[in-house]
């Protein structure tokens, strides 16, 4: 049964959708636009946490610190975001600004330091200003409400165009579970994420009103992330700062077990269909983007040849140019699946642009070009690529590379 169509979307749903969230966000001065910059999520009742964290090696302080306190279990009060500045590679003075930035939070709202998880996004390099965060801490628990979700979803975004938030609600044993999230990113995307692994851009905290245990938390997140974020890339850049929580706060009274039940089942689609609106949400807002590619590579020997073959067309610099000028090169998508690391045989590979053939038997399949072009003029498009060596599939969600992205991160410096 397709789970899906069970859900419920909330109009202007988001973070604080589910019961007991409140949020805000406020403006503390790290952004030179004097925009919002500092976000704050807390939940009325303790939550269960799970999360996933960026593989990049140089992991940011807050990461490290979050980390630390999902690997042991700590039930969680608080989130708290700045943007502007990342807080990556600042050495011991940044993980003690994450700790500070934690103990006033935690003395605003009356809970203990190790109850809030802290996020930075922005240049990495540089300390955080303390001073700043304590004061927009202040302001943020003093005007965090239940309809402050889309507040905190504009003060999280850094050279994103458009607040990326979303919630949903199914009926779980005759109870209603909400599921809402927020996140932010539009370049620097390429997030590979594990769970309580070190893993500035990708931000995503995600609530529930379930109750839910640390552990089938982390494997519903898990689950969920393989399928949306770690399925992205926009520019091929992993973070040093990339996280993703799921906060459950037990607030609606249905219990969710992880264990292949058609409850379990309702729940993961939720999560799902959450993280995945998001995830397309950063592709189709990816710095400077005109074009939204979904590229999906059917036919492979196992799954791993089938992601080797979507990442290296998702990610080729020739494929995206191409796109972003309309041009239905299809020999670029070939030659980056040749040198993907897949096996297969070139004369069992076929090649489609949506509804359009391009390649049968690895020649031209005889569509006029003309035909092609109109397909790639499209905001949203699905390159097809069959391998013809087994069964294995998998999909890549990309974005174009325009002359914007590269004057936006040319002139970057929040």
């Amino acid at each position: 049964m397709n789970f899906t169509q069970l859900l419920k979307t909330i109009e202007n749903g988001g973070v604080t959708s589910p019961a007991g969230f409140e949020a805000a966000g406020v403006v503390c001065g790290l952004k030179k636009s004097g925009n919002k910059d500092l976000a704050l999520v807390f939940s009325q009742a303790p939550c269960n946490a799970a999360g996933t964290f960026t593989s990049n090696l140089f992991p940011a302080a807050p990461v490290v610190l979050c980390k630390e306190r999902i690997q042991a279990k700590n039930t969680i009060r608080a989130v708290v975001v700045n943007s502007g500045v990342a807080n990556a590679c600042t050495g011991e003075p940044g993980m003690a600004n994450a700790r500070l930035t934690c103990e006033e939070t935690a003395k605003c709202l009356g809970i203990a330091p190790e109850q809030v998880l802290p996020c930075s996004t922005g240049r990495i390099g540089v300390q955080l200003p303390i001073d700043k965060i304590f004061n927009g801490i202040h302001e943020a628990v003093a005007k965090k409400n239940s309809a402050g979700g889309h507040d905190a979803a504009l003060a999280i975004m850094t050279t994103d165009t458009r607040c990326k938030e979303t919630a949903v609600q199914v009926e779980i044993d005759g109870k209603v579970v909400t599921v809402g999230g927020m996140t932010k990113g539009a370049g620097m995307i390429a997030p590979h994420m594990f769970p309580a692994v070190p893993h500035a851009t990708m931000l995503c905290t995600v609530t529930t009103d379930a109750a839910v245990s640390p552990e089938d938390l982390t494997k519903f997140l898990t689950d969920a992330v393989a399928v949306s974020f770690n399925r992205i890339t926009v520019d091929n850049d992993m973070s040093t700062n990339d996280t993703c929580f799921l906060l459950a706060n037990g607030l609606s009274s249905a219990e969710i077990v992880y264990d292949g039940s058609n409850t379990a089942s309702k729940f993961a689609a939720a999560v799902t269909h959450v993280v995945q609106v998001l995830a397309r949400g950063m592709v189709m807002d990816g710095e400077g983007s005109s074009k939204f590619v979904e590229v999906r590579v059917t036919g492979a020997r196992d799954a791993h040849d089938a992601h080797l073959c979507a990442k290296a067309i998702a990610d080729s610099m020739l494929c995206k140019t191409a796109w972003f000028g309309g041009d239905p090169n299809w020999g670029r998508v070939l030659a980056a699946a040749g040198y993907s690391g897949a096996h297969f045989s070139p004369e069992n590979v076929s090649l489609d642009y949506d509804e359009m053939p391009v390649v049968r038997r690895g020649m031209d399949a005889g569509t006029p070009e003309e035909s092609l072009c109109i397909v790639m003029k499209r905001r949203e498009f699905t390159v097809k690529l069959d391998l013809g060596e087994g069964t294995a599939a998998d999909i890549m969600w990309t974005s174009d590379i325009t002359y914007d992205y590269v004057k936006i991160n040319a002139d970057y410096h929040t």
